[in-house]
């Protein structure tokens, strides 16, 4: 199966808006800078959308060891040169804890005046191991990679009163051509000299109902997409699914534009 690569996304800071690219440097850790940095609360649980979901409006760009974040309402955008030496510190994540390096108050006191929150910024540091798949990763919730099929969001938004963008499902790749859906079916991606294998199907959560550009909450898509996506998981609990996780199998570059080989399971004998 032939597609095509439509759209890649990073998230510098997680839980905060996507930057668009035209080329993505792929790491063993996903796109390079992917959720490198992670506001956190003083007992060093993350913060994101599902507890602020004004975080939405946040909107990082990461150049050269540069975090700048503008926002509305702040005063000036937040330039800061992002810390690598300190004493690690231990952050939790809903998966389990790693280390991050905090990034001092100016940092803090810019977030927490922004999002009325008492928050940490911190930079990821260490190594972090997926569940599966033998993959690493930074302070993305499970997988280095999130990758939807443009038909998936084509058919949900038919079933939809009003149809939503791609930025409600944050992925890093969105790929044309698989069809509606076809990336469940895929077990690896083949972008030039990368490969990038789909390992676990993506459960999705509240983040997907909030308004990436207002941050008003409501109750579509989840609503929606429980009728028809709703699957079983490893652990024997449900899940809405849409989208897959990956871990990239080989380094390299790819572009908006270029031709994805799909390798699918019904291909498998």
């Amino acid at each position: 199966m032939t597609a095509v690569v439509r759209l890649l996304n990073v998230y510098p800071l997680k839980s905060a808006g996507g930057t668009r690219l035209m080329s993505a440097e792929v790491t063993p850790t996903g796109f390079r800078h992917d959720r490198e940095f992670m506001l956190v609360r003083p007992d060093g649980a993350r913060l994101s959308q599902r507890e602020v979901p004004r975080m939405a409006l946040l909107r990082p760009s990461y150049d050269g060891g540069t975090l700048v974040v503008d926002a509305p309402g702040a005063v000036a955008p937040l330039v800061h040169e992002g810390r690598t030496e300190g004493t690690p510190r231990e952050v939790r994540l809903p998966a389990g804890t790693c280390l991050g390096l905090d990034q001092g108050d100016e940092a803090a006191g810019w977030f927490g005046a922004l999002l009325d929150v008492d928050c940490r910024l911190m930079r990821f540091t260490g190594r972090r191991e997926t569940a599966r798949g033998g993959g690493t990763l930074t302070f993305a919730d499970g997988y280095p990679l999130l990758v939807i099929s443009a038909e998936s969001l084509e058919d949900l938004n038919a079933r939809l009163k009003s149809p939503l963008p791609m930025d409600r499902f944050r992925p890093n790749i969105v790929i044309e051509g698989l069809g509606p859906y076809g990336e469940d079916s895929v077990d690896l991606l083949r972008i030039g000299d990368m490969e990038i294998e789909l390992v676990k199907p993506c459960g999705r959560c509240v983040i997907t109902t909030t308004d990436q550009n207002s941050a008003v909450r409501g109750r579509e898509p989840l609503r929606t997409l429980a009728t028809y996506r709703t699957r079983r998981t490893d652990d024997g609990s449900r899940a809405v699914i849409f989208g897959q996780n990956g871990i990239p199998r080989t380094v390299g570059t790819i572009r908006a534009g270029d031709r994805v080989c799909a390798t699918t399971r019904r291909s498998h004998p």
